[in-house]
């Protein structure tokens, strides 16, 4: 049985003078914090567990024997190749006595207000518990015995990973929860690409004729708009001088031209508009049935931020050196973030699948030989095992061990984990 955590006004008000230390915390600092008990707290929780105690004593089958006036009650709980189930023995001053003289319920109530009732049937020199005690094994127990027309009755409290945590507290520790609800879980396909220039906001700009250069307006990396002047030039035939403009807007991408040379057939200035560009990913064998136009991708580089996208368009045709085919995704680019040439990786959203439950990858922490989240009831958090079933980078479907609409920690869940594993973790039933 694990050791409730309890915290006490005292270190309220200690901590609540010292927050600017908090803020400054390491996480060890914090976890020190949480679980810190003075004297006092340590001397009642230990009379409080002898107290508990006092109700019992181990009986003959390893397990809780409850004894009154004679009457005795040896509670265990079998977990041996199946699944967790209370078994009752019985006794009459000290010996053991027939099963079929007894009727008996136990009741345990759950933090969350949950209550489960266990009748017995007879099973050669015990009684069985109808149904399986489910995890986590933490609940305050009732056990209601009928024999020879005398109700005995005897309550004790069984708690596993749970702590208290006052909101002031946990709040300065960032601990932070969400409901858990439905979600759509997606499944994403990594793939490599490169940004290129939009084909049709590319322009190379020739002279009409051929001529000498006699003035240079635009350098390399000049910005310019439609019409804007980039050379001027003189005819070899006419000795007539005409403008060379640029016929869209863009960025001067590169230049070969000088004063006194003399133009042919070569370009000029090579002009790229970068407002929009394409990023063409690569796809290989099995990935070629799972990407389609329309569906969601998200657009990675070293050193920008995510940009989201679709797929425009998926190219019939495969590289002959590669044998990969393009798959494009047309993007805004007004804040020139991304560069023509530049690695980028892509996400792209193959499947979506909504669930009934989900939680967080990040809230999921090992308890014992199990995958959990700590629910928060009030100020209590207490363990939740969980049953798992799809997931993604972000995100797992839970199919057992947690109910809709809970409230689970999901940021620093690590630091209710230490506290619960600081005040002596255990599975005592």
């Amino acid at each position: 049985m694990i050791r409730t955590t309890i915290l006490t006004l005292s270190v309220i008000a200690i901590i609540a003078t010292a927050a600017w230390q908090m803020l400054e915390a390491t996480p060890g600092q914090i976890t020190h914090m949480l679980s810190n008990h003075d004297h006092h707290d340590d001397n009642k929780i230990s009379e409080q567990h002898e107290e508990a105690e006092a109700l019992y004593r181990e009986g003959p089958q390893g397990g809780k024997l409850f004894e009154e006036d004679g009457f005795g009650l040896e509670l265990t709980l079998y977990e041996s190749g199946v699944p967790p189930e209370f078994h009752v023995y019985l006794y009459r001053d000290g010996q053991p006595l027939s099963t079929s003289e007894i009727g008996l319920q136990i009741e345990l109530r759950r933090l969350d207000g949950q209550i489960d009732r266990f009748d017995f049937v007879e099973q050669g020199d015990y009684l069985r518990g109808q149904g399986a005690v489910v995890e986590p094994h933490s609940f305050d127990v009732t056990i209601t015995a009928l024999y020879q027309g005398r109700q005995y009755q005897w309550s004790y409290a069984s708690y596993e990973g749970r702590s208290q945590i006052p909101d002031t507290i946990a709040n300065e520790a960032g601990i932070v929860t969400e409901i858990a609800g439905p979600q759509i879980i997606s499944k994403q396909l990594q793939l490599s690409g490169r940004v290129q220039t939009v084909p049709n906001k590319l322009a190379s700009v020739r002279a009409r004729f051929p001529g000498v250069v006699q003035r240079v307006q635009r350098n390399l990396g000049d910005r310019v708009k439609a019409g804007d002047l980039l050379a001027r030039i003189q005819s070899n035939e006419s000795l007539q001088s005409y403008n060379v403009k640029a016929p869209i807007d863009g960025v001067i991408l590169a230049r070969d031209v000088q004063i006194g040379m003399n133009t042919g057939d070569s370009p000029l200035f090579l002009i790229a508009d970068l407002s929009q560009v394409w990023v063409e990913l690569d796809l290989f064998g099995k990935h070629l049935s799972k990407v389609v136009p329309g569906q969601a991708v998200r657009i990675t580089s070293l050193d920008s931020d995510p940009i989201d996208g679709k797929i425009d368009w998926v190219s019939p045709l495969a590289s002959h050196a590669s044998q990969s085919v393009q798959a494009r995704v047309v993007l805004d680019n007004t804040g020139g973030k991304l560069r023509p040439g530049q690695f980028v990786r892509g996400s792209v959203t193959v499947e979506e699948i909504p669930v009934d439950l989900a939680v967080r990858q990040s809230a999921i922490q090992q308890f014992r030989d199990f995958r959990v989240v700590f629910a928060k009831v009030g100020e209590t958090y207490e363990v939740r095992m969980l049953e798992l079933g799809r997931r993604n980078a972000d995100w797992v479907e839970v199919t057992g061990g947690l109910k809709q609409g809970t409230e689970y920690v999901t940021g620093n869940s690590y630091l209710i984990k230490a506290d619960i594993e600081k005040s002596g973790a255990s599975h005592d039933h």
